[in-house]
């Protein structure tokens, strides 16, 4: 008796081509409903990038940016030449790095703090007094912290002459403008910083806090050894993210804060930019140096992700 021979199927293996068209046509729907924000990105933050092409120009509205002459790296040049080029940095990276060091680990400490207290209408009610201040718009805070530090109907000069000191004029003086932007910044934001680590401290198995209180830990321990360690990985990401602003200091505080004298301590790149780009209409020249500006955020998020990947195996890539 005959059998009938075995056909064998050879399966044709997908080119990546295919592969591809075979994934976006499953997923269709997905990829509509991602498209109006994928166009909004493209048309308002990547389209407009284009521009940056001027700071090699000598701009001329009426030229274009295509038909202004070329100059190389003429306004670079002259920026880094100008008497105002390592002032600008140093009181960038002043106020920056202040705002770090003393604004960081305040959200950690804050919700760490907030972690520990059980539900109740006290927990409550802190909660809301911490995050309430981060709704407060940067043109109505900065008008109380002025209002609050006038030298003659100001509530801090009225507290400093009760117990026996002069009156000062804080927003006058350069040495206490960074110290005044620094802290009602930390006002403003640290209770809302903590939510993100408080979102962490959830994911906390409450499993390993029973065995730690079985075997002695006290709270102090259990919050280094167990709660920390959780938040690690949240806590690298944010650092990573505020290395990669260093060089960005916030343009509408400052420059609502700022008057001519404490523009010793309060001239920064941001307020540089927007007085040569938008009040001396000197477009290339103020495209150059937010370009540079950019550029060193740039660097600076790279090497501290490197850095952060390599020590903690925690990064944003």
């Amino acid at each position: 008796m005959e059998t009938a021979p075995i056909r064998q199927t050879v399966s044709v293996p997908k080119t990546k081509k295919q592969d591809i068209k075979m994934k976006i046509k499953k997923n269709r729907q997905l990829y509509l409903f991602v498209l109006p924000a994928f166009l909004i990105i493209l048309i308002f933050s990547y389209g407009p990038m284009y521009g940056i092409i001027i700071a090699f120009k000598d701009y001329m509205p009426s030229l274009g940016i295509m038909g202004s002459p070329w100059v190389g790296f003429k306004h670079f040049q002259r920026f880094f030449d100008s008497y105002y080029f390592w002032e600008l940095i140093k009181n960038t990276l002043g106020i920056s790095i202040y705002s770090l060091v003393v604004g960081f680990p305040l959200p950690i400490i804050l919700a760490l703090a907030l972690n520990e207290i059980k539900d109740g209408p006290f927990k409550k009610i802190t909660q809301t007094v911490t995050y309430a201040p981060n709704f407060i718009a940067v043109v109505v805070m900065v008008g109380m912290v002025i209002a609050f530090l006038s030298p003659s109907t100001g509530i801090i000069n009225h507290l400093l002459e009760f117990l026996g000191f002069e009156r000062i004029s804080f927003m006058t003086n350069p040495r206490w403008f960074k110290t005044i932007y620094v802290l009602s910044g930390v006002w403003q934001g640290t209770g809302w910083g903590s939510v993100i680590y408080l979102a962490a401290l959830s994911g906390v198995d409450t499993q390993l806090h029973e065995a730690a209180t079985i075997d002695g830990a006290s709270r102090l321990q259990r919050v280094w050894y167990i709660n920390i360690p959780t938040i690690m990985p949240t806590m690298v990401i944010l650092l990573i993210m505020s290395f990669g602003s260093l060089m960005s200091v916030g343009f509408e505080k400052i420059i609502l804060m700022q008057n001519p004298l404490n523009m010793q301590s309060s001239n920064v790149i941001a307020t540089f930019v927007y007085q040569q780009g938008l009040l001396d209409a000197q477009y290339s020249f103020a495209a150059a140096v937010g370009l540079f500006n950019s550029l060193i955020n740039s660097v600076l998020l790279i090497v501290v992700n490197h850095i952060a990947k390599r020590l903690s195996n925690s990064s944003l890539l």
